[in-house]
């Protein structure tokens, strides 16, 4: 069950990219360090809670980049860090690809108001 002052971050991922598995985690993996970093220096006290409850970290899918944009819209309305991660273009995409978007460490109960209802990957 969740709490009240439970923390998470969330990580949003295009489904409409296709991408391998060791890529995708790679951009998942990119999206949860900036996040990190950027809430370190912008949110400490979310940072510090969310990393001593453990870090949480929640990987969902988005349609489109279209989504990725209006969910960091939203979460950035909402005091949320949001980051979305562009593709350096050496693999499987052009470069400058965004790929995905990292929302948080936040309050859980911000974040789901943003994405509590995309599916989990």
């Amino acid at each position: 069950m969740q709490r009240k002052d439970d923390y998470k971050m969330v990580i949003v991922v295009r489904d409409d990219l296709k991408l391998s598995s060791g890529k995708l985690a790679v951009q998942v993996a990119h999206a949860a360090v900036e996040c990190s970093f950027t809430s370190k220096r912008k949110k400490p006290k979310w940072f510090k809670m969310w990393k001593e409850q453990g870090a949480k970290k929640v990987v969902v899918r988005a349609n489109s980049l279209d989504d990725l944009r209006e969910l960091k819209d939203k979460a950035e309305g909402l005091g949320l860090v949001a980051e979305i991660i562009k593709d350096a273009g050496l693999t499987e995409v052009p470069p400058g690809t965004e790929t995905v978007l990292g929302i948080g460490p936040g309050p859980s109960n911000i974040i789901d108001k943003i994405t509590g209802n995309l599916p989990l990957l």
